[in-house]
Formats: C-alpha cells, sequence, structure tokens
C-alpha cells in the first residue's frame, strides 16, 4: 500500500495525452470532464477552471493514477531546471522491453537508456520525455523483497511509486516533510545522477543529495538537492504551472495539517477522491501537494 495517489501533469491536448500514454503505456481513461471553479481555485488556479482533464489508471488496475489537465505552453520551460514537482517515476516489469517500446515511439524521447541506479544495483531505470516536456522514469525493480519499500508491478508498465521533487534548499524541505507530513525521510546519500548533470552542464564525477520519503516503510516520495542555478517554475498568470503540476497523496491524520492548509479541506467525488475530503498543501519550493483524508486500502 502506498500513500501516493496521483500525478497530474499539464498538456496542450489532453486527448492526444490519452491517446500517447494508452498506447505506448496501457494506460485507461476512468475519468474526464472538464475543471470546476472550485477545483481550479484551490489550486490557486482560477484560469484553468473550464479546461479539459482525464484520468487514467494502470493497466493493473492498481488505483494509482496520472491526471492531465489541459494548459497553454509556457515559453522557455525546460525541464529538469526549475524547483518543483520534477519528474513521475513509474515501475515496470522488464524495462528493456519498454525500452524497445519506446524507441519505437513517436511520442516519447529516450533521454536516458536503462542503467543499474549509481548505488542501487537493484533499481535499474530509464527515462523518457514527451511531447509535453514531461519527464517519466521508468524503472525497473530487481527484487521481491518487502522490506525494500518499493512495489512489485502486477502489468508491464505499472502505477506511479514516486513523485521527485526540485528542491533549492534540501534541509528545508526534509524539516517540513517530518515536521508537518510526520513522515519517515531517509538521510541524504549522494549519487551521480545524469539527469541533473546534463540538465545543469555537471562534471560526470559530481554527485547529487537526495533522500527519499516513506509511510509505513513504503517509499514514495523523493527529494533531490538541485543546483544553485535552480530556478522557480514559471507559469502563466493564474494557472497551473508547467510538467507535473500536482501531486496527491493520502493521509490518514488531518488534525496534524491543521493550520498549515493553502486550501482548506472539502469533500471531493471522481475516481481519484472517491468522496473523501481533500485540502491542498504547499511545500517550501511552492509545490501543489493535494491531501485526501484516510489511508489507502489494499
Amino acid at each position: 500500500m502506498t500513500l501516493l495517489k496521483c500525478a497530474t501533469h499539464v498538456v496542450s491536448d489532453v486527448a492526444a495525452a490519452v491517446a500517447r500514454y494508452a498506447r505506448e503505456l496501457d494506460y485507461v481513461v476512468v475519468e474526464q470532464s472538464r475543471l470546476t471553479e472550485d477545483l481550479a481555485a484551490s489550486w490557486a488556479a482560477p484560469a484553468s477552471a473550464g479546461r479539459a482533464f482525464a484520468v487514467m489508471q494502470p493497466a493493473s488496475g492498481t488505483p494509482v493514477f496520472l491526471r492531465f489537465v489541459e494548459g497553454d505552453p509556457v515559453p522557455g520551460y525546460r525541464p529538469i531546471r526549475t524547483t518543483g514537482w520534477a519528474a513521475t517515476e513509474i515501475c515496470v516489469q522488464d524495462v528493456e522491453i519498454v525500452n524497445e517500446r519506446m524507441i519505437a515511439s513517436e511520442n516519447f524521447e529516450v533521454i536516458g537508456p536503462p542503467k543499474p541506479l549509481d548505488g542501487f544495483p537493484t533499481v535499474k531505470p530509464m527515462q523518457v520525455r514527451g511531447p509535453d516536456q514531461e519527464i517519466v522514469y521508468l524503472t525497473e525493480i530487481r527484487t521481491d523483497d518487502p522490506e525494500s519499500g518499493l512495489p512489485v508491478p502486477a502489468s508491464l508498465v505499472d502505477r506511479p511509486f514516486i513523485l521527485v521533487l526540485a528542491c533549492p534548499d534540501l534541509a528545508a524541505t526534509i524539516a517540513w516533510t517530518r515536521d508537518v507530513l510526520g513522515l519517515d525521510v531517509t538521510e541524504p546519500v549522494s549519487i551521480r545522477y545524469s539527469m541533473i548533470q546534463l540538465a545543469f552542464g555537471l562534471d560526470a564525477g559530481e554527485k547529487t543529495p537526495l533522500c527519499i520519503v516513506r509511510w509505513k516503510g513504503q517509499t514514495f516520495l523523493e527529494l533531490d538537492q538541485y543546483p544553485a542555478e535552480v530556478t522557480p517554475r514559471a507559469a502563466h498568470p493564474g494557472a497551473l504551472p508547467p510538467g507535473v503540476a500536482i501531486v496527491t497523496m493520502m493521509h490518514p491524520d488531518f488534525a496534524r495539517l491543521d493550520g498549515h492548509w493553502a486550501s482548506p479541506p472539502v469533500v471531493r467525488d471522481g475516481a481519484l477522491y472517491s468522496g473523501r475530503r481533500t485540502g491542498v498543501l504547499k511545500t517550501p519550493e511552492g509545490a501543489l501537494l493535494e491531501i485526501i483524508e484516510g489511508e489507502p486500502v489494499a
């Protein structure tokens, strides 16, 4: 079980995004409509009201989703260069098979071929970039050890299992995650992080400090220390930012979040919310973190 529920990507054409994630990643639409004024306002994005959206679920049927929201491209936006939610990591059964699919794709560009993660030999990710500049990690986890805190995928391409947050001050975000959310955060480790090296032109030997966030032993967030050159993410006035705009998670203790809400909880319906109270927090970077009340069910 995981607290992670959804990654929301801003795309220029929701129908096109749905088509490519269905064709290339085997995802299935479970809801589509237009954003209500109330939901857009809860994200401090009133200009996004009325825009099309779709919610998709992996072929495994696991209730962890991708949501695509229509938005206008932001001139000059470059992924892995700004603070906020940087990437969605999805677990796969066989990354080499997925890699062949991505190479043949007309929609996704392979920007990082499969290779073991520095310092984590049982984790073998690859990275792709989609037409809306979305960065997706597709990761094979070569262990079925329940103590690893990592999932065992039930379909070739399964659910999002980690969302990556780009931090200008990792220590501050670690403290906020522990103090406000009450979650377990590992001590930082430094690895050779090819995506950050390429994005910022770093030397091959330079390392990036990062840590992982867990709940009941299950990993679901990654916090990365970005170089000093990182900048805030620009957005159109009153609209959601480009890339991964929102991460949605569940939380079993709403009382500890009192006094921290950017948008107070209200009951929301739909495939993602299921009639539960949902509010919005902002991370120290200003990234939107949508919180659904309760514990996940198996």
